[in-house]
């Protein structure tokens, strides 16, 4: 007999938790800081070198400590107190942000140093981001989860909007220093208002174990899971292709006579398409399976794809990322609210951490491919490379399903 899923719940409900409504606010600061960064790092790369290659580095070596240090950020969050793990991750990030201030104020900030702080942005989001997806299942009923997922992708996508917009009119107005001056202030407030969040929010749900054991333990889980698995695959192949549009973007824009002013307005629309989406997405997914929001959505990612490429101006190119944008954050959310539905509390941080891995291990891949195939070849190539082999690996992968009686396998995993 299948089990019926959840209730449905308001997108908003979940924010009439206190500790939840502070942590959100903090989360939406932090991305704010996100997408700050990385529209000023992928321009100024733009500016400071014409090698398609070196641009799409940029998101590399932004993903790449996601890969690496996400497992042992997962353990660490299971081990410890998460609610200060978070602040400490923000006050990292704040600390990066300060860096680049001074570096771009002195006029030091060549290609090679901000790759490297790019990377050690990355280091701040690689504790961020599992930590944060472990406490969110705490905090709220399950049948409000879909709700709080969905205001969590929300807050990355209103802040993909703000942050690039922000970022521009900074930028055009005060220079590049001031934009990582800022970012700097605003992970000092999502800092303090995760410290203010309240006492109960973060409590370390896994001790007695050394971090080997504690990451060792998570491993298992994900062996001995064949949905965990199959999530795993699908969004790593996901990510793998679709991160192609977002680490050539940049070139993209200019190749099209893009300004600054235009390129943040470019970014604001991924992030406009993505906002629509979150607003229709719990009736998408009360009416569809998992895997058919999967399966059409990798479709309409590489529908958008192809258009952004053979875009003959910004006009044209400003609707095909809105697609994408609001494509994307069908399809990630889907993947997280399965994951979020397999792992029990005492596994969350580590099964989320190795979530992330596969994300950020299939953007640097990504991001390292369709530079490479830009650079011998051209970014139109590339991009519709990526679309092409989009919809492939989605038929080879057509009987991997990410649906399968999640809430069953949670149970048992909780008896």
């Amino acid at each position: 007999m299948t089990s019926k899923p959840p209730p449905s719940s308001s997108l908003l409900a979940p924010l009439d938790n206190r500790i939840f409504r502070m942590l959100w606010l903090a989360w939406l600061a932090g991305n704010m800081t996100m997408w700050m960064n990385d529209v000023s790092a992928s321009w100024l790369m733009a500016q400071l070198t014409e090698g398609p290659m070196m641009v799409a580095l940029v998101q590399a070596s932004a993903s790449l400590p996601l890969f690496l240090l996400g497992l042992p950020s997962g353990a660490l969050a299971d081990m410890v107190n998460r609610k200060r793990l978070y602040a400490f991750a923000q006050f990292w990030i704040a600390l990066v942000s300060a860096a680049l201030a001074v570096l771009a104020a002195g006029g030091w900030l060549t290609a090679n140093w901000l790759l490297l702080l790019c990377f050690a942005n990355g280091i701040g989001l690689a504790m961020r981001f599992p930590v944060f997806s472990a406490i969110v299942p705490t905090l709220v009923p399950r049948e409000q989860l879909t709700s709080a997922l969905t205001l969590n992708a929300l807050a990355i996508n209103v802040s993909r909007i703000a942050g690039p917009l922000l970022a521009g009119v900074v930028m055009a107005s005060f220079g590049m220093a001031a934009i990582f001056a800022l970012n700097a202030a605003l992970s000092i407030l999502s800092c303090v208002l995760i410290l203010k969040s309240g006492p109960n929010s973060g409590q370390p749900v896994h001790q007695g174990e050394g971090m080997l054991a504690t990451m060792r333990g998570g491993m298992r889980f994900v062996r001995q899971s064949p949905l965990m698995r199959n999530i795993l695959l699908r969004v790593f192949e996901f990510f793998l292709h679709s991160i192609g549009l977002i680490a050539l973007l940049p070139l993209l824009a200019k190749g099209l006579n893009a300004d600054t002013t235009t390129y943040t307005l470019l970014l604001a629309s991924l992030g406009a398409g993505a906002v629509v989406s979150a607003v229709i997405l719990p009736r998408v997914s009360d009416s569809a399976s998992r895997d058919r929001v999967v399966a059409v959505g990798v479709v309409l990612y590489a529908l958008a794809t192809t258009v952004a490429a053979l875009a003959p101006s910004v006009w044209v190119l400003a609707p095909a990322l809105a697609l994408s944008g609001g494509v994307w954050l069908c399809v990630v959310n889907t993947f997280t609210m399965s994951a979020q539905l397999v792992l029990p509390n005492g596994m969350r941080a580590r099964g989320m951490a190795i979530y992330q891995m596969a994300i950020m291990g299939g953007s640097a891949v990504g991001a390292a491919l369709w530079g490479q195939v830009a650079t011998h070849f051209s970014i139109k190539t590339a991009l519709l490379a990526s679309a092409a082999m989009s919809l492939v690996v989605l038929w080879r992968s057509r009987h991997i399903s990410v649906q399968a009686e999640a809430h069953v396998e949670l149970k048992a995993q909780e008896s």
